[in-house]
Parts: C-alpha cells; sequence; structure tokens
C-alpha cells in the first residue's frame, strides 16, 4: 500500500476519491488551509507557506486544488484566482519535492477538459489537440505544462482531463435538477461528463498502474448534447421538461463571460482510456443517473 498527499481533499472529488483510498488501506496526507485532522496540514498559497511534515514518507501526490471555476462571476480578480490556485499551487508543490529531496513515485493532476476551449464545433477532441486561446483554455495548459515539471526529475506525471462530474449530491448534476428542467441556449452544444465512481477510479487507478501515466480525457465515452442530457435528467428523476432552451442573451447577461462555459462545448474522445484497458463502470449517461436514483431510495 502507498501513502498519498491529496490537495483539494475536502471537495466533492476529493472526499470521495480519500474514501476510496482508505478503503483501499492507503495511507492518505491531506493539504488543507484549516487543518484539524492527525492526517491534515496547512498550506498558504498567499503565503507561499506548506507544512514540511506533510510530505514525510509519501509515494503520491494527487493534486485536485483549485478555486471552482463557476462558483463566482469572471472579474478580472476572479481569473487571477482561478488561474493562480492552480499554477502557484504546483509550482510550490515542485518546490517542496525537489528542496526536500522527496522520491515520488508519481503526481496526478486535475485538468479539465475546458483545455479544449469554450467552443461548438464537429471536432471530436483528443489528448494530442492545442489548447484553445480563450481564458479556460490558457488556465489548463499552463496548469498542465507545471505539473509536466515534474517529469524533469524523473517523476511521472500523469493528468486526466475532467469533464462535468455527476455525483449523488452537490457540484453540476443538482443544479441541472430544477423544478422544471429545461437545456440552455441552443441545447446543441455538447457537454462532456463523467460519473464520480469512474473517475475516482483513475485516479486510483494511476496509484496502482505505472504505464497509466501521461495525459487522459476523464470522459465517457457517450455524447451528449445540452439538450438529450437535460431531457434524460428529467425522465430519469421524473420532473417536467421544457424543450424551449434559456435563451443564451439572458445567460450571458447574468453571468457575464463565464455564460460560455455552459452555451458553448464540443465532444471529447475517451479512446485513449481504452487503449489502457480502462471499462468504464457507468458508460452511459441513463446507467449514471440510474445510479443516484437506486442510492436515494435505498
Amino acid at each position: 500500500m502507498s501513502k498519498i498527499l491529496v490537495t483539494g481533499g475536502t471537495g466533492l472529488v476529493g472526499q470521495q476519491l480519500i474514501s476510496l483510498l482508505h478503503k483501499q488501506k492507503h495511507e492518505v496526507a491531506i493539504l488543507t488551509r484549516n487543518p484539524k485532522k492527525t492526517n491534515e496540514y496547512l498550506w498558504d498559497l498567499h503565503k507561499n507557506l506548506v507544512d514540511d511534515k506533510a510530505f514525510e514518507n509519501i509515494d503520491y501526490i494527487i493534486h485536485l486544488a483549485g478555486a471552482g471555476v463557476a462558483d463566482k462571476r469572471w472579474t478580472k480578480k476572479r481569473k487571477e484566482e482561478i488561474l493562480n490556485s492552480r499554477v502557484s499551487s504546483t509550482q510550490l508543490l515542485y518546490q517542496k519535492i525537489t528542496s526536500l529531496k522527496i522520491p515520488l513515485k508519481g503526481f496526478i493532476c486535475a485538468s479539465a477538459t475546458g483545455y479544449y476551449g469554450a467552443s461548438t464545433s464537429e471536432t471530436i477532441f483528443s489528448e494530442t489537440d492545442k489548447p484553445a486561446h480563450d481564458f479556460l483554455g490558457s488556465v489548463c495548459d499552463a496548469w498542465e505544462q507545471t505539473a509536466l515539471s515534474f517529469q524533469q526529475i524523473d517523476i511521472p506525471v500523469t493528468i486526466l482531463r475532467t469533464g462535468i462530474v455527476l455525483t449523488e449530491k452537490g457540484g453540476a448534476l443538482q443544479k441541472i435538477k430544477t423544478p422544471v428542467i429545461s437545456p440552455l441556449g441552443s441545447g446543441k452544444q455538447y457537454l462532456p461528463w463523467i460519473h464520480i465512481d469512474d473517475l475516482i477510479n483513475l485516479y486510483h487507478k494511476a496509484i496502482t498502474d505505472h504505464d497509466f501515466t501521461g495525459i487522459y480525457n476523464a470522459v465517457a465515452p457517450e455524447h451528449q448534447t445540452n439538450y438529450s442530457f437535460s431531457k434524460q435528467v428529467a425522465l430519469t428523476f421524473k420532473k417536467p421538461f421544457l424543450g424551449i432552451g434559456v435563451p443564451s442573451f439572458l445567460l450571458k447577461l447574468i453571468l457575464g463571460e463565464m455564460s460560455q462555459i455552459l452555451l458553448e462545448g464540443s465532444r471529447i474522445s475517451s479512446k485513449k482510456l481504452k487503449t489502457k484497458n480502462y471499462t468504464f463502470t457507468y458508460p452511459n449517461l441513463n446507467k449514471a443517473l440510474e445510479s443516484f436514483v437506486k442510492t436515494t431510495q435505498a
């Protein structure tokens, strides 16, 4: 079993990932701004501070930390926070690993399908495509380049470009499950998604499978438009579906530039995961959504 240092451990993905790691008998240390438990350690990006004790005997780092992209309107200050929370945190981890001379077995880092940009096109993006020149594309590219710097000190790197994560509580699914469900804008934009169980399984695979290095699109193999996704959610949870989309101009007025992540989206390929013998537990949306209905009824 391994000792794993996790950042972003209090988030939706982090909490479930840590639960899985404990079940698999791994030892987990957590970096947090408010340490309370014996396995939690302080870090403060504003002060460029991190507790050295967090790095004792660690084998892997799983880096999930980053300011929520959809939590607040994209002001200039918020954009800087989104970028710095990802890039500066990764740089700080790199500095500590090099200064303490920690022989990591792997650095595993989150990224996002925002790497490919907020656009709706006929392209099915794969890991070899270049980053978009918009805000999220630039953020993801800078984040990934910083993560890949660990390769310079012979530490294997795995990066998961993650789509919308479907979870039982919180996250995007809860925001979609309004009393009356309708698509956003034209509804023709694609919505790359992944079930939380598949995502945490991929992070665990990065620890247990030494060949699972490089960059991967962490998205389900089934493509859904915003319209078809919304309709399936309504059907599964027995809610009214209104086929007329929420007007784009209204979302732009309310959310500003951030509205583009809701109004645009292209298909993302997960074929590379198949070459690494990964089999999705939830390859289609119907099965994924039904899992939450069963959990609620249990």
